[in-house]
């Protein structure tokens, strides 16, 4: 049984990290996949595995003609959107909030937030005609912060109250909106940030430690949710804010299991 079958999913950010962990489960699973990316060799890397009938648009988030467009060339290639996810996000710089400038502060918030309101702006139509859902990566940092991370923090904490308000606000199209929280998830993305810390052992240690289950994953771990949250599965799910974060926000371990934290 697909759980997905013949859903088409507008995925943003899905051509790599967790956004193509995700588009390789819902492929799985029967789903027609419009991926979007700014990056056309990850798209064509991406839609090499994939193969037909899933296509790729390059689009910037940020960019509301782009993501118009994308919509429009989603429908005329499906007739229809059943799930919107909104994973596409960047997470530098990895500054205190005083140190960040203003290109900065307004990159991570046109990307990580404006992103949602674009394709949701631009999509809600489809996915009113389809009873659809929205699903938006968000962060354990948007809930409890992090250090040295304040504005990508905030971020995601935006995309968490955004989650909650247009949950409500769709309701009365029976469109469900739900959020992903990962703690850790090991992508290129988090390879970076990890390099940018100069200290790249000890940022494995540290991010192994502050999963109670003991390992930080692999997206596909994202990407199992996900699919729950975009199949009939959870047809009365909305408004969460998922934690896929092997219990990273239930409390210190011991001290001697983890130097820092």
């Amino acid at each position: 049984m697909h759980l997905l079958k013949n859903k088409v999913v507008f995925l943003t950010g899905g051509s790599k990290g967790i956004g193509f962990e995700c588009a390789l489960k819902y492929a799985e699973e029967g789903a027609k996949l419009a991926i979007i990316s700014n990056d056309q060799a990850s798209i064509n890397r991406a839609l090499s595995i994939l193969g037909a009938p899933h296509i790729g648009i390059h689009a910037d988030v940020s960019n509301a003609q782009d993501i118009r467009n994308a919509v429009a060339k989603t429908l005329d290639r499906f007739h229809q959107i059943d799930v919107i996810h909104n994973n596409a996000g960047i997470a530098y710089p990895s500054k205190n909030i005083h140190e960040t400038d203003d290109s900065e502060w307004d990159d991570l918030f046109n990307v990580n937030v404006k992103g949602v309101y674009h394709t949701v702006k631009f999509g809600l139509e489809a996915l009113i005609k389809s009873h659809g859902c929205i699903i938006n990566t968000s962060s354990l940092v948007g809930e409890i912060g992090q250090e040295n991370h304040a504005a990508y923090s905030a971020t995601k904490g935006a995309i968490n109250a955004l989650t909650k308000s247009m949950a409500l606000d769709y309701a009365k199209y029976k469109i469900r909106v739900n959020a992903v929280a990962p703690a850790g998830v090991w992508t290129d993305m988090l390879e970076e940030w990890g390099k940018a810390q100069n200290d790249v052992e000890g940022i494995k240690h540290y991010l192994d430690g502050i999963h109670a289950l003991g390992y930080c994953p692999s997206g596909d771990v994202v990407a199992d949710a996900c699919v729950f949250l975009a199949s009939d599965k959870a047809r009365f799910i909305t408004g969460i804010i998922m934690p896929v974060s092997g219990g990273a926000e239930l409390g210190y371990k011991k001290i001697n299991q983890l130097e820092t934290i």
